[in-house]
C-alpha cells in the first residue's frame, strides 16, 4: 500500500521509519505546512515532499496516511484524507475535543475507510499479558482499576515546540498529551464508563495555560470503580502504572514507564515495562521470570520504534483484510471522552454521565 505522513515533527519519524521498513508499505510522500521543512524530512527517507494534503494524495495515489500534526489539527487533515478514500492512522490522542473526534469518525464512516489511533503501549508484552488474564477469567470480574502516572516536564520541554502548553495549540495538558496511553489501557481492561468526576490543576508550571495534574473517580458500567491520578509535576519523574483488581481478590499490574515518560525525538526510554504485581492464584511465582524475559526482549529491540512499528503493521493488515485494527477510532474516542469529562467535571463541579455529547 502506498503510504504517506502528514506532519513533520518529532513523532513523524517514528511513523516514517516503520513505513519505510514494513513489507506492506511503499512509503511515498510527506506533507507539512512548511515545504522547506517537509523537504528536509522527505530527503531523509527518499520520498517526495508536499505542502498540500489533497495534492499529495491525488498525485501519489496514497492509500494509507499517518497524521502526526498537533492535536487540534488532526480533524482537518483526517477529513481531507477520508474524503479522498484514504485510510487514516492518527497519533494519540485521536483529537483534542469530542467534536473533532466525531467529525473524524463520521467522515471515515461515510467514506468507508479505516481509522486507527496510536496507543503502542497496548503492544507491550506485560500489557498484553494483563488483557489475556482478564479475558481468561483469571481475576474474576475486573472491579477496580487505577492509573498512577507521576511524571515531569520542564520549561525547555514546553518551549521545544510553539504549540505546547496552550489550549489552542495542544488542546490540553497532561490529560491530552501524556496520559492517553495509560487511560487507554484502563479502558481496555475495565470496559465502558458510566460516570466520571474529576478535577485538574496547574501545580508548578506557571508558564503554561493547561493542566499539569489531574485526578478522577470513575464508575464503570460493569459496576467496577476506577481512579486516575496523572501529573507532570514530580521532579524527578517517578513512574506510570496501571493496576487491575478482580472480584476474586487477584491483582495484575504493569509499570508502563519507569522514571520519565520518553519524549519523541528528545529522550530515550529509561526503563523497560514490566508486570510489577501479579497475584493470580498459581502464577505468583512467575513474576520475576516475566520481568527478566520482558526486560531482555525490550532491551534487545529498538524500543523507541518497535512498538510503533507493531501497531502500524497491525493497522496496515487491518486495511488489507478489512478487519478491525487492535486500536481503532472508537477506542481513540473513548480516551477523548474521558479527558473531556474530567475538564467538564472541573468546570461544572459535578459528576459527568456517559455517553458524552
Amino acid at each position: 500500500m502506498r503510504t504517506a505522513i502528514i506532519g513533520t515533527g518529532k513523532v513523524g519519524h517514528f511513523h516514517a521509519k516503520a513505513f519505510a521498513k514494513l513489507k506492506d508499505s511503499e512509503f511515498t510522500a510527506v506533507c507539512g505546512r512548511n515545504l522547506g521543512r517537509a523537504q528536509s524530512f522527505a530527503d531523509q527517507y527518499g520520498v517526495k515532499a508536499y505542502d498540500n494534503i489533497e495534492e499529495m494524495i491525488i498525485r501519489e495515489k496514497i492509500e494509507v496516511v499517518s497524521i502526526c500534526t498537533p492535536h487540534p489539527n488532526h480533524a482537518e487533515s483526517a477529513v481531507i484524507a477520508a474524503n479522498l478514500g484514504v485510510h487514516i492512522l492518527i497519533e494519540k490522542p485521536l483529537s483534542s475535543s469530542l467534536e473533532d473526534a466525531d467529525t473524524i469518525l463520521d467522515a471515515a464512516s461515510k467514506a468507508g475507510v479505516q481509522v486507527g489511533t496510536i496507543s503502542q503501549r497496548r503492544f507491550y508484552l506485560p500489557c498484553m499479558r494483563i488483557k489475556e488474564a482478564i479475558d481468561q477469567g483469571k481475576i474474576g470480574k475486573p472491579v477496580l482499576g487505577t492509573v498512577n502516572m507521576y511524571g515531569w516536564r520542564d520549561q525547555a520541554y514546553y518551549e521545544s515546540d510553539p504549540w505546547r502548553g496552550s489550549w489552542d495549540g495542544e488542546g490540553g495538558g497532561v490529560l491530552v498529551n501524556q496520559a492517553p496511553h495509560q487511560i487507554d489501557l484502563l479502558l481496555w481492561y475495565m470496559g465502558e464508563v458510566e460516570e466520571v468526576y474529576g478535577q485538574w490543576a496547574n501545580l508548578n508550571h506557571p508558564y503554561i495555560e493547561v493542566d499539569d495534574t489531574a485526578v478522577a473517580v470513575i464508575k464503570f458500567k460493569n459496576g467496577g470503580l476506577g481512579n486516575i491520578v496523572v501529573s507532570n509535576s514530580q521532579d524527578p519523574a517517578l513512574y506510570g502504572k496501571v493496576h487491575i483488581h478482580g472480584d476474586n481478590g487477584a491483582t495484575v499490574g504493569v509499570q508502563t514507564d519507569g522514571g520519565a515518560m520518553f519524549i519523541a525525538g528528545m529522550s530515550e526510554i529509561t526503563e523497560p515495562p514490566v508486570n510489577d504485581v501479579w497475584t493470580v492464584p498459581g502464577e505468583e511465582h512467575r513474576l520475576e521470570e516475566w520481568k527478566q524475559s520482558d526486560s531482555d526482549f525490550f532491551n534487545q529491540a529498538d524500543s523507541l520504534y518497535h512498538y510503533h512499528q507493531e501497531q502500524i503493521e497491525d493497522f496496515l493488515n487491518a486495511v488489507s483484510t478489512g478487519n478491525k485494527p487492535i486500536i481503532d477510532g472508537l477506542d481513540g474516542r473513548r480516551t477523548v471522552e474521558i479527558f473531556t469529562a474530567i475538564y467538564r467535571s472541573t468546570q461544572e463541579n459535578r459528576p459527568i454521565k456517559f455517553p458524552l455529547k
